[in-house]
């Protein structure tokens, strides 16, 4: 279980193919304090640490978590929002995200807006995930709110800080996200056969 408030800023070092997997060497401030089994969202995708070399770790990506998400497209260099699980009795300063992706949006649009960045994204709709208006949800691990809630589309009004200390701030127009849906609206939409 995840916030979506992400801790710090990682970055891809190795990228390595091992049959259907992929196995991910990550360099970040908190290698360190992670143990083997432990579970690390990476843009919002939760995967499992394998391997801990000092400021470095490694996770496995199976060919599943591959086809469902942006992960297939990362790049040796590339910065990624980390995330380790929420501790019991701890603040739920996000909402509730599970680490699981729903499916992968598109950037459609990318406006500053005089001191905040609006981004606009597009999902396939068919696949029966929706937003609501001042709703929550996750875009590449992080917990943001719908402003513009639409039909297979949505737009979330991003503060400095968000862009400055985030991956978001390397997205732009034609880039894939990862998302994550709001689960209490997922169960609920289920719940009334919809």
């Amino acid at each position: 279980m995840f916030t979506g408030i992400v801790e710090t800023l990682g970055v891809i070092r190795t990228i390595e193919q091992e049959n259907s997997n992929v196995h991910f060497t990550v360099e970040s401030n908190i290698s360190h304090e992670l143990k083997v089994d432990q579970s690390v969202a990476h843009n919002g995708v939760c995967l499992t640490v394998v391997g801990i070399n000092n400021d470095k770790y490694t996770v496995t990506a199976i060919k599943e978590t591959l086809e469902k998400t942006a992960l297939g497209q990362w790049k040796e260099g590339d910065e990624v929002n980390l995330e380790r699980c929420t501790k019991i009795g701890g603040r739920l300063d996000g909402h509730i995200v599970q680490g699981h992706v729903d499916q992968v949006g598109e950037c459609v649009g990318r406006e500053d807006q005089n001191g905040s960045t609006v981004f606009t994204f597009r999902y396939d709709g068919s696949k029966g995930n929706v937003t609501i208006e001042k709703g929550s949800i996750t875009v590449n691990g992080i917990s943001l709110t719908v402003v513009n809630s639409k039909d297979n589309q949505f737009s979330v009004a991003i503060i400095p800080y968000t862009l400055k200390h985030t991956q978001l701030k390397n997205v732009e127009v034609g880039h894939q996200v990862n998302l994550e849906f709001d689960v209490i609206g997922k169960y609920v939409k289920r719940l009334l056969g919809q």
